[in-house]
């Protein structure tokens, strides 16, 4: 039985140690590369909502220390001698897991993110009973069967968000059919998910209304994100207007919100997708759901090899997150200001260069 004890790799980072939210430096270790492992050097890693969330405790599953991040970028370093996809040099990437039982009904079909056996890159027990840290930390160790190619086209910093929010966004465009040309889809929030949506839903060809409690936004939805249009859902006469227009709309709200005008916007056999993970439960009407023969799904990032394709869906296409380079001392300020929805679109912290001089 493989014991870290006995074979640490120092490691160094940054984490939580208690539900206050606050992060400071840390020291840890890794597991040294195993014969199915890919070792890299962390260079950037992006910073989601729901790290934000774990800090805190907010899903109540959370374990101290807590090193957090799951859209991890970097460089390999070593490669164990049973890899076939990767070698030393290769940019890659990790994502929101780093392991799956590869048995079930899920992982048989490439959707290791529903097995009910995932591991989750942070706050989760490993196979080896060690806790797993993410990417906030100088270097990671993960199976290469969780560790993606990042094409040489792709900025590393404007990449490392689409291995969360942007398979987030992606995959239900995929899996619900929302991604025929000539379709109208609404986007709602637009924020870390919402603008990477924006961004996959036009280079899929389709008609694109961004749906925001905030009008000041609409510059920036319809020039420089490219959306069709734009539509304030306070402003009840737009609303209207618009209603039975969309085939489907991705809410990426995590805050607390009303589902009833949306599903009004939805034609008949239309779908509304929840991808924001709102903390108290939302109210459902049925009855609008019966008259049009409407659904309201969930939908959680994807599998390994959707999200590989996703990612070569970008560099294809162009399609980077919009970011905030920060240095890893500003962490703290960045937390606080994505609690307050301050950031165009999402944090990175550049690792590669600050990590160790802030130590």
């Amino acid at each position: 039985m493989y014991n870290e004890q006995e074979h640490p790799r120092k490691a160094f980072g940054w984490a939580a140690r208690d539900s206050s939210g606050v992060l400071s430096p840390f020291s840890f270790s890794r597991r040294e590369t195993g014969e199915k492992d890919v070792t890299f050097k962390v260079l950037y890693c992006g910073i989601c909502h729901s790290d934000l969330h774990m800090v805190k405790n907010e899903w109540g599953f959370s374990t101290y220390p807590l090193v957090p991040g799951h859209e991890i970028v970097g460089e390999v370093t070593e490669v164990g001698s049973n890899v076939q996809k990767f070698k030393v040099g290769d940019k890659v990437g990790v994502g929101c897991i780093v392991g799956a039982c590869r048995s079930c009904d899920s992982c048989t079909d490439h959707l290791e993110n529903y097995c009910p056996k995932q591991i989750l890159t942070y706050s989760a027990k490993y196979y080896d009973g060690t806790t797993t840290y993410g990417g906030y930390s100088d270097i990671m160790v993960a199976d290469e069967h969780f560790v993606l190619r990042i094409p040489d086209n792709l900025p590393l910093d404007c990449a490392a968000p689409l291995l969360c929010a942007g398979i987030t966004t992606y995959s239900p465009l995929r899996y619900f059919g929302l991604d025929k040309p000539g379709m109208h889809v609404g986007v709602v929030g637009l924020g870390g998910l919402g603008h990477v949506a924006v961004k996959f839903a036009k280079a899929m060809g389709v008609k694109v209304t961004v749906i925001s409690t905030s009008p000041n936004k609409k510059e920036e939805a319809v020039k420089h994100l490219g959306a069709d249009s734009f539509l304030v859902s306070r402003d009840q006469d737009k609303m209207q207007a618009a209603i039975g227009t969309m085939d489907g709309i991705i809410d990426t709200v995590s805050a607390q919100h009303p589902l009833l005008p949306l599903i009004g916007l939805l034609k008949s056999h239309g779908k509304l997708v929840m991808v924001g993970a709102p903390e108290k439960p939302l109210e459902l009407p049925v009855f609008p759901l019966l008259m049009g023969r409407k659904m309201v799904a969930g939908s959680g990032i994807g599998g390994m090899k959707e999200t590989q394709e996703m990612i070569d869906f970008a560099a294809k296409h162009n399609i980077t997150a919009d970011i905030e380079v920060i240095p890893i001392d500003y962490l703290n300020t960045a937390m606080e200001r994505l609690a307050k929805a301050d950031v165009r679109y999402r944090f990175v912290i550049d690792i590669g260069n600050t990590l160790k001089a802030s130590s």
